[in-house]
Parts: C-alpha cells; structure tokens; sequence
C-alpha cells in the first residue's frame, strides 16, 4: 500500500536560486498533437534528458530541467539523487566539484551549481522522482511558443517532486557518441519544396558553410551564409511544419525548426534535418559552423 500523498504543500521540493540565461521543465513533450496546432516541445536534446532520468532510477519520461548556455543554481528540500547531463561544462555541489554524467547523491539545502556550457547549449537536470508540475495535454513540458506549459524558471520559485520509484541509481550509463567539437555536419533529406529550387540551390546550400545566429532559440536555429534562391516564387498556402524542417525565407537564409517549432508555416521547406542529426541541432551554439550533406528520402528509415 502506497503511503498517503503529503500534498504538493508538503512533498519535496526543487528551489530556484538563481535561473541562469534560461531554464524550463521539460519531459519527451506532446507528439502527435499537431493537428490540434499544439508543437511537440519536450527536451530540445531529449537523449540527454532520457540518459539523466535513467542515471536516477526515474522513467525516460520523467520531468527535468533543461538549462541554456549559462546554467542554474538549485536546491532540494529533501535528500535526492541527480544527474546532469547534455553539453560539458563545470558542475558542484557546495562549492565541491563533482562529475556529470552519473548519479550524485545531492542533500538537502546544498547548493547545486550547474555551470555554463562550455560547448554546447543545452545541460539536462533529473532529480529523482521526477519534476512534478501539473501535466498540460499530457506533458510537463514548457513550449515556449504557444505558452503552453510552466513558464520559464525564475529565482525564488519552488518546484514540486515526485514519489521515487525505488530504483537504485545506475552506477555507470553512457551513450558514446561524437563531441561537440569542429563543424556541425547535418544530413539532410529532400523536403516537401525541394522541387522549388533548382540544382544551382542545391548545390549551394550543400557547398556552403553556415554560421549559427544569435537569433536562435527552441523555436528554430538561424543560419547565416550563402542566400538559398528558389526558381518559384509563387506564395504557397501554409502548410504542416516538422521537427529539423529546413525552410528557406524571402531573404534565402535558411532556419532550422526546433522543438518549439509552428506547426504550420508558409515558406518553402527544402529539406528535413535527419532526426538522428537534430541533437547537433538542439546543440549548436551562436557562431558555430553548419554544413549540410543531402541524403535520399530512404534514409531517414535506414
């Protein structure tokens, strides 16, 4: 028999001491919702978000905190496990340095610094027990472009937790994969209006290199570089968006939509980032170098 429920007066909590630049919750987000013009949301990196839940016994899908560029500085109200990861970057408890990437045992009242990234943009927090905010459409997730959700985590707030599952921490869980170092290749499959560019557009956009603008957010990742012309310039009536659609606007810079994407849009879309790609995505920061190789259509199954 489950113990009573204390109440969310009385359940432990997680205390904003400082948000940084800015942090939301955020869970796997609201698939399938689209037709209901609701985005999917969710973890702009959700593989590290999973990978931290999993590090502390909790569900993939658990709630955490996602962290941008600068970091967050929090506090428990009752003896936890957590885990950080995503983008490296510093991490201590009182001062103390400690490891990202694994399970650390935070007492209450200590202060956990979540430090900036030092590549990448986005670190992941998971706290045993999840982040227990109430669920809207079936998510915790904040979607910052429809408002949906908690709003962004501000300093003073104080953030529900959820019962622990019981599970034992994972003493080692790592998902290799490459570094956030050097320039950013992104596989890219044809999109619905490849057809409104000629090979010439093609080319470039694939021969180009790209920069990451500071006019990006989870909403999409701005490229700055060599103009994508199309051979059509009729206007198209919006039509469904995707997440890692690459749409080409009036001025032929292309931008990358990211999780907190429209779900409609009325610019042609050239192609899709392959989903495999879109953490790069998730994670490229201002300045950094795009470049973008096609592949067939086969290979977004492959």
């Amino acid at each position: 028999m489950n113990p009573p429920d204390p109440g969310p007066a009385r359940r432990p909590q997680l205390v904003v001491h400082r948000p940084g630049l800015l942090s939301t919750v955020q869970d796997l987000g609201r698939p399938g919702l689209a037709h209901l013009a609701v985005p999917r949301s969710g973890a702009a990196d959700p593989d590290s978000l999973r990978l931290a839940n999993r590090l502390v016994g909790n569900p993939e899908t658990a709630a955490g905190v996602e962290t941008t560029l600068l970091g967050a500085e929090l506090r428990l109200t009752a003896d936890r496990w957590i885990a950080v990861t995503g983008a490296p970057g510093p991490l201590s408890v009182q001062g103390r340095a400690v490891d990202p990437d694994r399970a650390i045992h935070l007492p209450a009242g200590r202060l956990l610094r979540i430090g900036p990234a030092e590549r990448g943009v986005r670190r992941y927090l998971a706290v045993a027990g999840g982040v227990a905010v109430p669920p809207v459409l079936g998510s915790r997730a904040s979607d910052l472009l429809s408002g949906i959700g908690p709003p962004p985590l501000r300093a003073g707030q104080t953030l529900p937790l959820g019962e622990e599952t019981g599970r034992p921490p994972a003493a080692v869980d790592v998902a290799p994969r490459p570094g956030l170092d050097g320039e950013i290749w992104l596989r890219l499959l044809p999109g619905p209006r490849h057809d409104r560019f000629g090979a010439a557009a093609t080319a470039a956009l694939a021969g180009g290199t790209y920069r990451v603008s500071t006019e990006s957010n989870r909403i999409g990742v701005r490229l700055a570089g060599p103009a994508v012309v199309a051979t059509e310039d009729a206007e198209l009536l919006s039509e469904g968006m995707v997440l890692g659609s690459v749409q080409i606007p009036a001025g032929g810079q292309p931008l990358i939509f990211l999780v907190d994407h429209p779900t409609t849009g009325g610019y042609p879309v050239i192609g899709v980032v392959h989903p495999d790609d879109m953490w790069r995505v998730a994670q490229a920061r201002p300045g950094d170098t795009v470049r973008f190789r096609w592949q067939p259509a086969r290979a977004a199954i492959s």
